[in-house]
């Protein structure tokens, strides 16, 4: 793959950027300290706006990095932060790439996920060179999956007691999409 990093993208509704240390606080109101949107995640929810700004030091510093990708979710017209998407594996031996995202609550059921997603899965496929982009969610956390197929990954299966989260050890179902499918 030919890894580029987290560069800036816009849809018709969304800025998707880098993180910088002036995100933290909002960051820390929209998502990351709501337990019911960490629910499903694998981090902790934040205690304090401090741990926030540690999780957005690590990813500036991760910026230098050509293969880390993490990008802050801003909505266009109102510059509000509502959630950040990033790959969180990278396997350059099968020139695969694992997606994740977080998104407030307040901004569920809008389609912003399946905006962002879709950019970021075109610019992994077209300009990194990716084959296989997949993602995964909790079983018990069926809405996530339905971003999976509103962006045309296809459903695999389940894969049993397979992750950990804020729950424990759980089943995920995953969803893929292969460059040759889109």
């Amino acid at each position: 793959m030919n890894h580029i990093g987290t560069v800036r993208l816009e849809t018709d509704r969304l800025i998707l950027r880098r993180f910088t240390i002036d995100d933290a606080e909002e960051m820390f109101n929209n998502w990351a300290s709501d337990d019911e949107v960490t629910k499903y995640l694998t981090w902790p929810t934040h205690q304090n706006v401090e741990v926030t700004k540690g999780y957005i030091d690590y990813c500036i510093q991760g910026y230098a990095e050509s293969a880390f990708y993490q990008w802050v979710i801003e909505i266009k017209e109102t510059h509000e932060l509502i959630g950040n998407i990033s790959v969180v594996k990278v396997i350059d031996e099968i020139d695969s790439l694992e997606l994740g995202w977080v998104i407030g609550r307040k901004y569920w059921g809008k389609g912003y996920t399946a905006e962002a997603a879709k950019a970021i899965l075109e610019v992994l496929f077209d300009k990194v060179g990716a084959n296989c982009i997949y993602a995964a969610h909790d079983v018990n956390n069926p809405n996530s999956g339905r971003v999976m197929q509103k962006i045309g990954m296809k459903y695999e299966g389940i894969l049993r007691q397979s992750s950990r989260n804020n729950q424990g050890i759980v089943d995920c179902a995953r969803y893929s999409m292969i460059r040759s499918e889109r």
